[in-house]
């Protein structure tokens, strides 16, 4: 398969979780601002949530520029990831309809660490099809902002339970990290 295929597939399956996502914000009762008051949890994790898409879809695109090929176990790696990026309507749903309670938040994170942890095993995968002297390999470096990421959702997700807000402050701390352009990838292409 080429890698094109795949990247095709990948943008289809990204483009239908945020229309998904989309679908899930209810029209306001009323045409006033005061309407639109009790619908800001489930406002302010759709915003959360399309970043953190938007975020993977990003670094995805980037990480096909360096990548040549593709075999079965990178096919498996990119749906595995995929899988729990089709995950994100619904923890943001129910985090937005919670306002924000524990258990969603924690539901959310434990999504999120799931989605870090998958492009962690896609990179991975890539590497070992790649090797180490690859364009790839010189591109990804230690990724250290992966790793950080990952301690940070886990941390948010046990310190979410005594501190909702402290949970949905690591999750933003996670994608201003994100947000920040990642420039390894193009560092390394040629001119």
């Amino acid at each position: 398969m080429k890698k094109s295929r795949l990247e095709a597939f990948s943008d289809g399956v990204i483009a239908i979780i945020i229309t998904i996502m989309v679908l899930e914000l209810k029209v306001p009762h009323g045409a006033t601002l005061a309407a639109l008051q009790p619908l800001w949890p489930v406002l302010a994790c759709y915003v959360m949530s399309f970043i953190y898409v938007g975020i993977y879809w990003n670094n995805h695109h980037h990480l096909w520029q360096v990548a040549e090929r593709v075999n079965g176990a990178v096919l498996w790696a990119n749906l595995h990831l995929l899988f729990w990026l089709s995950l994100f309507p619904f923890v943001t749903s129910w985090v937005g309809e919670s306002g924000f309670a524990p258990l969603p938040l924690a539901a959310y994170g434990a999504v999120l660490l799931c989605a870090g942890i998958a492009y962690t095993i896609l990179t991975r995968t890539l590497l070992a099809l790649h090797g180490a002297e690859s364009l790839l390999a010189r591109a990804l470096g230690a990724d250290l902002k992966g790793w950080l990421s990952l301690v940070i959702y886990a941390a948010a997700i046990a310190l979410g339970f005594p501190w909702p807000w402290l949970a949905c402050a690591l999750y933003i701390a996670v994608a201003v990290i994100w947000l920040v352009p990642d420039r390894r990838i193009e560092r390394v292409l040629p001119r």
